[in-house]
């Protein structure tokens, strides 16, 4: 039991003399000052929008410098004053047993640089976070066109646009023929997308973002199977929007909405004619019984005694030319009979 006891005692002395001296070396690290500062910049590529004299300049602001006691240096200070750089998406901040104050930053990639509707710009990320344009600094992402809101805090529709622009910009970014063939990304009024290559001049209609691996895929097949042949400029416009197909529009070929506009022109002139032909056939309808004021019995009399009777006068006529002709006949047989008829010899007395 004393042995048990002891063995208690000796460990908690132990650990309150590794405290003690825990607290003693720290307090002689906190004593020393900085001999160095060095900056480690991570994901940055060809670019670096986040550059070591900024770092430096935003470290000397608060105070770190070459020779600045330890003891005086707020790391979490410093650390919230470097994540307000929108660009820095972490930073590690420490200092190694030779007094070296170390700055290690992990910079967002950019994917897409998207311009608005306003003409304003901003990249994004593969969260979707915008990140500010940088003068003199320009990383090489696709382009997208028509943004519709400048807005630091977006609407849901505005959000749901963002978020589709980071889907086909990873999808560009991820395949290596698309990212050297794909010039721009327009985005339409109505948030559908149309892609502008770099070699031909066409409209490519990509639609929504949805299934957007059959879509490339499709247009991927279209550019080995036809333009390998046809060449770049014998299309005008490619649409990949439908269900395994593809709609390509020859350059120069009729435009269907002309034919469109040519059939409702006549449908118009159509209708037009038809109401000039209902206003003038309107007096020749049929009499709705329900009419106040008409007699329909009366009407129908009469209209029928108005039909009958040019029928009558017709027959009056035909019968009068028959009589004069047959007296005509008559006459003219009396003068013939007349003139055949001996005359009478009156003689003298004797």
């Amino acid at each position: 039991m004393f042995k048990k006891v002891f063995h208690i005692i000796l460990w908690c002395v132990l650990g309150a003399g590794c405290i003690v001296l825990f607290a003693a070396a720290m307090k002689m690290k906190n004593a020393k000052t900085c001999t160095d500062i060095k900056v480690e910049i991570r994901g940055a590529h060809r670019i670096a929008f986040v550059s070591k004299e900024d770092v430096l300049q935003a470290l000397q602001q608060n105070g770190i410098t070459t020779g600045k006691s330890l003891e005086q240096i707020n790391l979490r200070a410093v650390e919230e004053t470097l994540l307000k750089n929108a660009w820095i998406q972490s930073a590690e901040l420490f200092v190694d047993n030779n007094q070296i104050f170390y700055a290690v930053l992990t910079e967002r990639k950019p994917i897409a640089r998207v311009f608005t509707l306003e003409g304003n710009s901003f990249y994004i990320d593969s969260n979707a976070l915008r990140l500010p344009v940088i003068e003199f600094k320009t990383a090489r992402v696709p382009v997208f066109t028509s943004f519709p809101s400048d807005k630091k805090i977006l609407s849901h529709p505005d959000s749901v646009v963002l978020n589709e622009v980071k889907m086909i910009a990873n999808y560009i970014n991820n395949d290596s023929f698309f990212t050297a063939q794909t010039a721009q990304v327009n985005i339409t009024s109505q948030h559908t997308y149309q892609l502008i290559p770099v070699l031909g001049n066409q409209i490519i209609e990509l639609g929504d973002a949805n299934d957007l691996d059959e879509k490339f895929k499709k247009l991927f097949c279209f550019y080995q199977q036809v333009w390998s042949k046809t060449g770049f400029e014998k299309y005008e416009r490619i649409d990949v929007r439908y269900k395994r197909q593809i709609v390509a529009e020859r350059r120069g070929a009729p435009k269907p909405w002309l034919d469109t506009l040519k059939a409702m022109q006549q449908l118009g002139n159509a209708e037009i004619m038809m109401n000039r032909i209902i206003k003038d056939t309107a007096f020749a309808s049929a009499l709705d019984k329900n009419s106040p004021g008409i007699n329909l019995k009366d009407s129908t009399a009469k209209s029928k005694t108005q039909e009958e009777k040019p029928a009558a006068s017709k027959k009056n006529i035909s019968t009068s030319k028959k009589t004069t002709i047959h007296a005509e006949q008559n006459t003219k047989a009396k003068k013939d009979a007349k003139k055949q008829e001996p005359k009478a010899v009156m003689k003298k007395p004797g």
